[in-house]
C-alpha cells in the first residue's frame, strides 16, 4: 500500500505507473470554459489512444509524438484540477483515497470499466474537428 505512504514525487517509476487506473480520462480533448472555469471533457480521443484498450499505443514517445501530452509528472499545483476527481494521481495530490474500483485496492484491472469508469470504446478519434464540432462532442465523464 505505498500510495498510503507515500507522496507521488517520492514514489519510484513502477509505483507512479502502477498508480494509473486505465479510465483514459486524461487522453480525450479538454478545455475550459471562459466564465466558469470548469473543465469540460470531449469525447474526442488523441490520435495514439487506444480506447478498446483504454492505453496509448506508444507511451514510452508520447510526449515526443504528441507535445500537448500530459505530462503529469511535471504537474504544479493547479494543472491537477484537469485530471478527473476519480484519477488516482489527483486523489494522491489532494490526499484521498482511491475509489474501491482501483485495480491497487480490486486486484483487477477491469474493475475501472465494469464500474464504469472508464471512456472504454467511448470515445471518436480526434483529427480534424471545428470548434462547432468539439461542443456537440462535451461529455460528462461521469455519466
Amino acid at each position: 500500500m505505498f500510495w498510503k505512504e507515500k507522496p507521488l514525487l517520492e514514489m519510484s517509476n513502477d509505483e507512479w505507473e502502477s498508480l494509473c487506473d486505465g479510465c483514459g480520462r486524461c487522453c480525450v480533448w479538454k478545455f475550459e470554459d471562459e466564465d466558469s472555469g470548469e473543465i469540460l471533457y470531449t469525447d474526442i480521443r488523441c490520435k495514439m489512444f487506444d480506447d478498446s484498450q483504454c492505453r496509448c499505443t506508444d507511451y514510452s514517445h508520447r510526449n515526443k509524438l504528441i507535445p500537448e501530452c500530459m505530462d503529469i509528472r511535471s504537474f504544479a499545483d493547479q494543472q491537477y484540477a484537469w485530471l478527473p476527481d476519480t484519477c488516482a494521481y489527483r486523489l494522491q495530490h489532494e490526499g484521498k483515497p482511491l475509489f474501491d474500483w482501483h485495480h491497487l485496492i480490486s486486484g483487477d484491472k477491469n474493475t475501472v470499466h465494469q464500474a464504469g469508469i472508464s471512456l472504454q470504446n467511448k470515445t471518436v478519434c480526434g483529427e480534424k474537428f471545428t470548434e462547432e464540432d468539439i461542443v456537440r462532442h462535451i461529455i460528462d465523464p461521469d455519466e
